[in-house]
Order: structure tokens, then sequence, then C-alpha cells
């Protein structure tokens, strides 16, 4: 292993996904910068390799970064990895990245799993461009002005796949908050990837939120919620009327449907409201 900063990427929960490259890296590590040591002593143990283990997380990177610098100035080797999976994306370590890069000391990675790259390619949703937004906010109302600044991208023209990791015990509620803003979207939920009990499960929005409102998730999940249609940005009423009976034959209450049709169309929200009052008398 050269001296410098090595990114290594290690399994999502199948150990036979750990690279040869990447456990060299970590043999040949002078420190490896992990975020939880008892998770890396687990890793390390299980592939025979003894190093020298530090936490770094968001806690601490900041005031570490002088010392680690230091280190790789001096030539020491310093691997990083996450808890699972790629550093550096949703996890910690894009502060020293960033600070050695701007030091002039090398940077390097050794690729291996990724939660987001395997839940998009088996999705069966485009896989280019797509977008990665790590986790949604925890709370509900940060979560819903996230979903609608997206909703808001996809108005001014973006066009990508949305990949989203979540804890298993707001999957109901954040597949509720996506449907209200981005409608009756294909989506896919990706759980367990790689382990024993894994599942992609295919879908609407409103049918995957109906689904684990009633079915509790585990484990890691990843979101992948396909991209707004080209006409999205101009719908006629026709096409509103569609939008609004497809929300309400997926389980969606009317206010429900009302903020998705009108946050997938950007349609205003009286016209959607009326055409959904204007069905609902029909029916």
């Amino acid at each position: 292993m050269p001296g410098g900063l090595v990114l290594v990427s290690t399994p999502i929960g199948n150990l036979g996904d750990m690279t040869a490259r990447g456990i060299a890296a970590l043999r040949g590590a002078d420190l490896v910068l992990c975020e939880d040591t008892r998770v890396a002593r687990r890793l390390l143990s299980a592939f025979g390799i003894v190093a020298r283990l530090s936490a770094l997380h968001e806690h601490n990177e900041e005031r570490r970064i002088p010392a680690l610098l230091a280190a790789l100035e001096a030539g020491r080797r310093v691997a990083l990895i996450s808890d699972a999976g790629t550093p550096v994306l949703s996890d910690p370590g894009f502060r020293l990245v960033r600070a050695a890069v701007a030091a002039g000391l090398p940077v390097s990675a050794v690729p291996g799993p990724s939660a987001a790259l395997m839940a998009l390619t088996i999705s069966g949703l485009p896989p280019s461009p797509f977008l990665f937004l790590g986790f949604p906010p925890p709370r509900a109302a940060a979560r819903r002005a996230a979903f609608a600044r997206v909703a808001g991208w996809e108005r001014a023209g973006l066009r990508a796949s949305l990949v989203w990791h979540e804890a298993p015990h707001r999957l109901a509620a954040t597949l509720a908050d996506l449907a209200a803003a981005f409608g009756t979207r294909e989506a896919a939920v990706a759980r367990e990837l790689t382990k024993r009990f894994e599942e992609v499960r295919r879908g609407t929005l409103a049918a995957l939120a109906a689904h684990y409102r009633e079915a509790e998730a585990r484990g890691e999940v990843t979101l992948v919620v396909g991209p707004a249609a080209p006409e999205a940005a101009e719908v006629s009423p026709a096409g509103i009327e569609a939008r609004l009976k497809a929300a309400l034959a997926g389980g969606m209450s009317v206010k429900e449907a009302v903020a998705a049709v009108a946050g997938e169309t950007g349609a205003k929200r009286r016209e959607v409201y009326a055409a959904a009052l204007a069905l609902k008398g029909g029916a």
C-alpha cells in the first residue's frame, strides 16, 4: 500500500464481497480510520487483519484533521472505512478527503460494495442519470420540505432516478411523504441487500406506502424513485384527473392525492382540489 489516504469499501452485509485489494490495503495501513471501532474490529478479525484502529465520526472529524494531515505528510499509510459500503457516501470522511486534496496529499480508493448503486441497478428503474440524496431528514416537516425542494427541481427540468437511504422504522412515513410529493411514481424498496433476507419490492409510491404501513420493515433500507415524466411540467385537465384517479385508487385520501398531484405536475393546488372533489362527487 502506498503512502497517503486510501478509502476502502467494505461489505454491506455479505463478507464474501470484501475484495482482495481491500484486504491488502487494510493489512498495509499504519492506521485504519473507522466510524465505530467495535464494528471495524469484527470485520478485520474475520479476515485475520491486525491493524491500529481509530474512530473518525461526525463529532470528532474536524478537530482530528490537522494531526491526520501531519501523519500523511510524514508518509504514513492511512485507510478510511465506514461501517459498511463505500466511505464518505452518507458517512464521515468528506472533510478529511477535502483537506488532504487541498494539501496536495495522495488520495486514492479501493472500490467495492455500495447499497445505493446496488439498489439502483436492480430496481428496474432508469439507472442514468441518477441523484443520490443520502438520508432524508428524520423529522416529518423537514423531510416534506426536502421532498418539495426536489419536486421543484423536477418542475425546473430535472429528470433523474432518485436514491435515498432510510431507517426501517421511518420507512412507511417516508414513503407516504414521497407519494405526497411525487405522486404516482414508480419506485423500489431494497432491503437487507446481500444478506439472507434480501428483498426488493417494486410498485408505485402509494402502493409501497400502503404495504409498509402494514408490514414492519427491518434492516438496512435503500429507496429508489423513478424519474419524472417529461410532460410532468405541463399537464392537461385530463392528465390531472388520471393522476388523481390513480392516487385515490392507490389508497390515498383526497388531501394526500391533491398534494401528490399538485407537487408532481406543478398545477395550482386549488384547481387540483376542485378536480378531486368533482371526481369524488361523480363517484
